[in-house]
């Protein structure tokens, strides 16, 4: 073939495969329930993909807290026949994975979850650097030690401790074990009080005052999104509320020594790049996010009857005045 006649074939198959990378790709979302956390790990994850140029149709549902919901969001998900299905917390990603279990071979997709504070004890995997099942992901299990110790440092006279959770919530109880395992060499009593649906967390959090100290809730879906009336019970009482996320701090939470959920989204959204390019779920180990950051919130700090040690405030990312 004369370079004449081969210079048009080469320009075609150039824009040919141009066109095969620029594929559009679709990916349904399940996120249980709105909060900031939440919201940032979504905005992280498309803002990669985003960046990375890689043109994606979005199918994102809300469970708005309701399991059930949840459960329908999943089976609605598997029949949309994405490229990739994304759960955004634990009770989304168990959802999506019993969806995906009982769907037929042609229905089967990838399953990629974030959020997510115990893969293993979820049931969503068996092995965190081979995982199986066609399910991976990125886990925000939170290091209750280093927290902890921002605690007895933020209130040295601390003795009780309330933990505020949803006994419900599989992620919300890894969190608390730890801490249960940690509180006596920290020198800590625990005390604790549950809630199953956002209604219950007001008397919940009531329940705590003239018991405990001070307040810790874990990344528990449950109570954030109830989190404005905690944070009542806190200001009124002159109760600190910790939380162990930092989008909890701005809204009122004394402090988090915790992650950021915008790069724990975008650190999904790595790893959704290498499945949209063929890498096989099972050939990608779970991650965690390792980067902590302090948030201080010394308006309610005071409000609550702390002053924030300066110690902390200088080590701080964030202060919140």
């Amino acid at each position: 073939m004369t370079k004449k006649l081969l210079l048009p074939v080469l320009m075609t198959f150039a824009l040919l495969l141009q066109a095969s990378v620029a594929q559009s790709v679709t990916i349904s979302v399940s996120q249980f329930v709105e909060h900031p956390a939440l919201d940032a790990i979504l905005q992280g994850f498309q803002d990669y993909l985003k960046e990375k140029g890689i043109d994606v149709k979005y199918n994102v549902h809300n469970a708005q807290a309701n399991m059930g919901t949840a459960m329908q969001i999943a089976q609605q998900m598997v029949g949309e026949k994405p490229d990739l299905l994304v759960a955004i917390t634990t009770v989304s990603a168990q959802t999506c994975a019993q969806a995906l279990s009982k769907a037929p071979a042609y229905l089967k997709r990838p399953l990629l979850f974030s959020g997510v504070t115990d893969p293993v004890a979820a049931g969503l995997v068996k092995n965190l650097q081979k995982p199986t099942g066609g399910i991976t992901g990125v886990a925000d299990l939170l290091p209750v030690r280093e927290h902890l110790k921002m605690v007895l440092q933020y209130y040295p006279g601390i003795k009780t401790l309330g933990l505020l959770y949803n006994a419900g919530e599989i992620n919300s109880k890894a969190t608390i074990a730890s801490v249960r395992a940690l509180a006596p060499e920290m020198g800590l009593k625990i005390v604790e009080a549950t809630a199953s649906k956002t209604a219950d967390v007001y008397q919940a959090a009531l329940s705590l005052v003239g018991r405990v100290d001070a307040v810790f809730i874990p990344t528990d879906n449950t109570i954030i999104s109830a989190l404005e009336s905690v944070l009542k019970v806190g200001v009124q009482n002159k109760l600190p509320i910790f939380a162990a996320d930092i989008d909890s701090v701005k809204r009122g939470a004394v402090a988090a020594m915790g992650f950021d959920y915008y790069k724990h989204g975008y650190q999904t959204g790595a790893l959704a790049e290498k499945i949209i390019n063929g890498m096989a779920p099972e050939d990608i180990p779970v991650e965690f996010q390792k980067d902590l950051q302090l948030y201080i919130n010394a308006n309610y700090s005071k409000q609550m009857g702390l002053t924030p040690p300066d110690a902390l405030l200088k080590q701080a990312t964030q202060v919140y005045q």
